[in-house]
């Protein structure tokens, strides 16, 4: 079984297209979603998260106080890491354990915006990175969050430059009006197939 993951900045697009890969009837793990989950339901994670930030990161009812543990990490570069560093491998162990669940599936998609960020692609097979012009999206994360120009933004600069994230890609998924998107995925998802008899 192939692992492929599919990242992309803010605004690119990356759900959109592996929602289109789901159509298809490829799993797709969401490492975004898989992170919120593990915060409240793995327990060697909480113990760790508040070991590290106090046990005021957590509600009596066991729910996340995302407000104290957003204010501890926002602007401290090196207490994010330490959040992340937690976190990260517990996200991991989820898609270990998620992926054991399609044993007849020829390959995965992992979705995570921060797949080259956290190290994950090199537990992937191959990567895909999903991307369009810096203008297109930001108007698009204004109008899906309702946000300023400026915030949108300074989310931007808080993601490893797309470029960079290119040079790492196995493959590329132009989402910026020039080329349609459903004939690319169609061409990847038999390339994926190909490759997985192969594997």
């Amino acid at each position: 079984m192939l692992k492929v993951g599919i990242t992309g900045n803010i605004g690119s697009g990356k759900t959109t297209v592996s929602k289109i890969f789901e159509l298809l009837g490829v799993p797709v793990f969401s490492a975004d979603a898989a992170a919120r989950y593990v915060m409240t339901n793995d327990q060697e994670l909480i113990g760790g998260i508040k070991a590290s930030f106090g046990d005021e990161s957590y509600f009596e009812d066991g729910s996340l106080n995302r407000k104290y543990i957003a204010g501890k990490v926002f602007n401290d570069p090196a207490e994010l890491a330490r959040l992340n560093a937690l976190v990260h491998p517990a996200t991991f162990r989820a898609f270990d354990s998620w992926s054991r669940e399609f044993p007849n599936a020829p390959y995965l998609l992992k979705e995570a915006a921060i797949l080259f960020e956290s190290g994950s692609y090199k537990l992937c097979d191959y990567s895909i990175i999903v991307t369009a012009p810096k203008e297109v999206r930001m108007q698009r994360v204004i109008a899906r969050d309702d946000i300023s120009i400026e915030e949108a933004q300074s989310r931007d600069a808080r993601q490893m430059p797309e470029e960079e994230k290119i040079k790492l890609a196995d493959f590329r998924i132009k989402n910026d009006d020039s080329e349609l998107v459903i004939p690319q995925v169609l061409a990847l998802h038999q390339q994926f197939l190909a490759l997985a008899q192969t594997k």
